[in-house]
């Protein structure tokens, strides 16, 4: 259906030209208002229909596991390309289908309000309340931790998941639009559900692991560096977090969350890594960085690194896409 004349006024004439990157900041901005989406969230749709999905094709080997990724990874790519086209001609609609692909993708203002509520409960002295809390922000068993673990466990998982829920969404939007930003958050769900070392899944999570191992390989460092200049934010110095990130990011199990848990040690002034608990599995992590123990205060700090990270991370989003429709734009078309 045609729009009649004038409709929107400048937000269609800006929305013509530049429906991407309109609807990333758009999508940033509801992020930042609203947190994620309370009901119906795409994202949880995305997990029944991936759940059902697994109960269908599970077995214990590689081959299988494969097969579900490229399904369940597949199927709402496709359909990401199928509105993109579309919505080809219809910039109105494609700005509204970027930015309800980027508000639904994106979890940084939920992130930072879940470590601020950590930090308070620290604060307080609520052990059974920041307990109670941890399972919010990380799998790890919070039954017999004491504040410094629970606080050295919430700083690094707002280091790694300002990658995973913020900056990497962000980086698949400006690189490949809707299909990318959906595709994406597809194969991190995925890692979520799957790509944990278990006896269930050692073999089947393998294609979801590596896949999200991949996809995350630039977006973990990109959230470094964004990292490292967002230290004066918090009392830390650019060329310490560099230092940490640069001799310590390697040392994490993890192709990718170490380069996110070192910058943001090093930013804070902190010392991340030691012994972590996940149900019967225990791992002792190398340690990241040459300060302190994290406190509540550094937990407020760290999520305050994440709001600034996501936002310099949506500028240079918006910026990207901006310039690949001026590339576009400028191209010659042979006829």
């Amino acid at each position: 259906m045609s729009e009649p004349p004038g409709t929107f006024g400048p937000m269609k004439t800006l929305a013509a030209t530049r429906p991407d990157a309109i609807g990333i900041a758009l999508g940033a901005v509801l992020d930042a208002l609203f947190g994620d989406p309370r009901r119906w969230h795409p994202v949880a749709g995305f997990g029944r229909f991936a759940g059902a999905l697994e109960r269908r094709l599970y077995a214990d080997n590689r081959t299988s596991g494969a097969k579900f990724t490229a399904v369940a990874v597949g199927a709402p790519v496709l359909a990401a390309l199928a509105a993109t086209r579309l919505t080809r001609d219809r910039p109105i609609a494609r700005t509204v289908l970027m930015a309800a692909a980027t508000w639904s993708a994106l979890g940084g203002t939920s992130l930072a309000r879940e470590g601020r509520v950590m930090a308070a409960r620290l604060s307080a002295g609520d052990l059974s309340a920041a307990r109670a809390q941890l399972p919010n922000l990380c799998g790890r068993d919070p039954s017999a931790l004491e504040p410094p673990e629970l606080a050295r466990a919430t700083v690094e998982s707002l280091a790694e998941n300002t990658s995973d829920a913020v900056v990497a969404p962000l980086f698949w939007a400006a690189v490949a639009g809707v299909p990318g930003i959906i595709g994406y958050r597809a194969v991190n769900t995925l890692d979520a559900m799957v790509g944990h070392r278990s006896n269930r899944y050692a073999r089947f999570g393998t294609a979801s692991a590596r896949l999200d191992d991949a996809t995350n390989l630039i977006p973990s460092r990109l959230t470094a560096a964004l990292t490292v200049a967002a230290a004066p934010l918090v009392g830390g110095r650019p060329s310490e977090a560099f230092r940490i990130w640069r001799r310590d990011g390697s040392h994490h199990p993890s192709p990718n969350s170490g380069q996110c848990e070192s910058a943001a040690a090093g930013a804070l002034g902190v010392r991340l890594g030691g012994r972590n608990v996940y149900g019967t599995r225990v791992e002792q992590r190398p340690h990241l960085g040459d300060g302190r123990p994290p406190t509540p205060a550094d937990v407020r700090r760290a999520a305050t690194l994440t709001t600034a990270v996501g936002a310099a991370a949506a500028a240079l989003a918006v910026a990207a896409r901006l310039a690949t429709t001026r590339r576009r734009r400028r191209k010659p078309t042979h006829r």
